[in-house]
């Protein structure tokens, strides 16, 4: 398999047009004032499902053969595959971890999902997920290295092209690498500017340990509130695509992470996620290099109440 090329994202972004959103591109003038730069955010929490990963999904699963698919994750891939899957007619098998947000849980079920859990680790789900798939006859669907995922993440960077013509750098939460692969790809093959940054947990440094060794690296036992951003490396795809097109990556503390979601929904009043709010962090921090225009990806707003009760709180 390749990594997708800008043709592959139009393609993408024809394909899932009436079911993913063209998401808002706002600039916050609190944030701006708060990081001396100007701050704009790609709101991805204002997709139906309130998750980018709607956008790799459909992208997908609108080209698979099988009557089924199966998927492994922590959530928000599983309520993309799930609603996905809806609309498409497919059955749908979702593996998670024993240990999944309660409400992301029941919105996968809500999607008519059958739901398997299995252990806490990104790799004990997938290889559940793909027995379960080759036991089947079903499609398995990867939430990031996978061509097709990948150029329907990158819609979300097509977008930002399309809505901002000036900017310096864009700020990208890092799970498995298939948004900011997309992203990258999108903007890059198009301009050398703007520069692509990755932000991820210092408790998952997938991507800046790939960056730094130049290869894969696997990241033994990746924990952190923002539990979209702990698959425990980035996949070869993925490592492809920020080897070429990504300038390097932040990693943010737990209590950073908490910090920027507080933050977020205090001063720009958006309901985000951990992993949504995290690529805020650096900005908060008053990271050199970022130029004077940004672009904050909120790649997500799936918070459980008691989070979002503790964070406001």
């Amino acid at each position: 398999m390749a990594i997708p090329d800008a043709k592959d994202i139009e393609i993408a972004e024809k394909r899932i047009a009436g079911v993913a959103t063209r998401t808002p591109l706002v600039e916050s003038p609190a944030l701006s004032k708060m990081c001396g730069r100007e701050v704009f955010l790609k709101l991805e929490c204002f997709q139906p499902i309130r998750v980018f990963k709607i956008r790799g999904a459909y992208n997908k699963i609108s080209r698979v053969k099988e009557r089924g698919v199966v998927a492994a994750s922590s959530g928000n891939h599983g309520i993309a595959v799930a609603y996905s899957s809806r609309l498409l007619g497919k059955k749908c098998t979702v593996v998670v971890p024993e240990t999944i947000i309660k409400e992301k849980l029941e919105t996968i079920m809500e999607y008519g999902a059958e739901v398997v859990r299995a252990g806490r680790f990104s790799g004990e789900r997938e290889a559940r997920a793909r027995g379960i798939a080759a036991a089947t006859g079903s499609a398995f669907v990867h939430p990031f290295n996978d061509p097709d995922v990948i150029a329907g993440q990158g819609t979300c960077g097509l977008e930002i092209s399309q809505q901002l013509s000036d900017f310096d750098s864009v700020l990208v939460p890092v799970g498995g690498g298939g948004l900011i692969s997309g992203i990258s790809i999108a903007l890059k093959t198009r301009s050398p500017r703007p520069n692509v940054f990755g932000v991820e947990p210092e408790g998952a440094p997938k991507l800046t340990g790939a960056l730094g060794a130049k290869k894969v690296v696997t990241v033994p036992s990746p924990t952190s509130i923002a539990d979209g951003l702990i698959p425990s490396a980035l996949g070869d795809l993925t490592f492809e695509a920020c080897s070429r097109y990504v300038e390097g990556a932040f990693t943010a503390s737990e209590e950073e992470i908490l910090n920027a979601t507080r933050v977020m929904a205090k001063a720009a009043h958006i309901i985000a996620e951990p992993s949504g709010a995290t690529p805020l962090a650096p900005l908060l921090s008053y990271k050199e290099g970022l130029g004077d225009r940004v672009v904050v990806v909120v790649s997500g707003g799936n918070i459980s109440r008691d989070l979002l009760l503790k964070v406001l709180a």
